[in-house]
């Protein structure tokens, strides 16, 4: 038995969650989701897939991504929910030994955006939006890392966790990097009508920092656009859609709309990854979309 989850905090979470509620001793599979859409992933029967989309090989499955409902028979749990985590948590909610329940309120606040101005501009006063920014995803090398914040949300407090010299280290990086990213946000982002479009394909490495300072720069904005090279290969381009947090005016299901697009996601964000050849063609609907701001059905 395996976990399969993809990494974010959201799912670094279910995993920790899913290791004291089940018989797992092997380390977690991160992958991500367009590699279980595209079948790149090896699935065995008695892994559980949690915050990915659903592969009927899988023993398992927990997810809340509008885009990943199924209609089939399966076993575990999916609902519309504010995240993977808490739906885990429900399921499993007599098994477990510790009270998680802050641990899951404050995944639910973080994986839905549901954040105020202030920890979206100082996240260093916040302990858990924090944290949460020290897990980006698109870095293998940052794979024992993963692993090792999943073994210390299931044995500590959030005071603890913070505290380990390795989670200091991140935490003193996120910091250092949200200051950078500001400026280049500013530098390689434009505002087309209500729409922010962030290009960072002209980077060899794709920046890194806060995903939602974006919506403070542009207030202006109800949605942002984000393009990037997925890898050093440039073979392939993604695009992040998410609504703004704090000008609630997009009406676009964006999950729903990334599923044409070879991607998928929530209402209110999601991601797809495609080759670069459909590049100019995909960005340009999904723009059309956007400005035209209607409900897709």
């Amino acid at each position: 038995m395996r976990i399969i989850t993809r990494p974010d905090f959201d799912g670094v979470v279910c995993a920790s969650l899913l290791y004291e509620a089940e018989d797992i001793e092997g380390p977690v599979k991160w992958v991500e989701p367009n590699e279980v859409q595209k079948g790149l992933v090896d699935v065995r029967g008695g892994d559980i897939i949690a915050n990915l989309p659903y592969d009927e090989r899988c023993s398992l499955w927990f997810d809340h991504h509008h885009s990943n409902r199924i209609d089939k028979p399966f076993k575990g749990s999916y609902k519309i929910a504010p995240s993977a985590a808490g739906i885990i948590y429900e399921y499993y909610k007599d098994r477990f030994k510790r009270d998680y329940s802050e641990l899951v309120t404050e995944t639910d606040k973080i994986d839905s955006a549901n954040l105020s101005l202030d920890e979206v501009l100082r996240p260093e006063k916040y302990s858990y939006v924090l944290l949460s920014m020290t897990v980006l995803g698109r870095d293998e090398i940052a794979e024992a890392y993963w692993d090792n914040l999943v073994g210390y949300l299931r044995k500590y407090d959030i005071d603890q966790v913070i505290n380990f010299p390795e989670v200091q280290n991140r935490c003193r990086s996120v910091v250092e990097q949200n200051k950078l990213f500001k400026d280049i946000l500013q530098n390689n982002t434009k505002l087309i009508k209500h729409v922010s479009v962030t290009d960072f394909r002209p980077f060899d490495k794709m920046p890194t920092g806060n995903r939602f300072l974006v919506y403070s720069l542009f207030p202006e904005a109800i949605v942002s656009v984000t393009i990037r090279h997925p890898d050093n290969s440039k073979e392939k381009v993604s695009v992040s859609v998410g609504h703004s947090i704090f000008n609630r005016q997009c009406n676009v299901n964006v999950g729903r709309m990334l599923s044409k697009f070879d991607g998928g996601g929530h209402h209110g964000a999601g991601s797809c990854t495609f080759h670069v050849s459909k590049a100019e063609e995909y960005i340009a609907k999904i723009l059309d979309i956007l400005l035209k701001n209607e409900p897709i059905s």
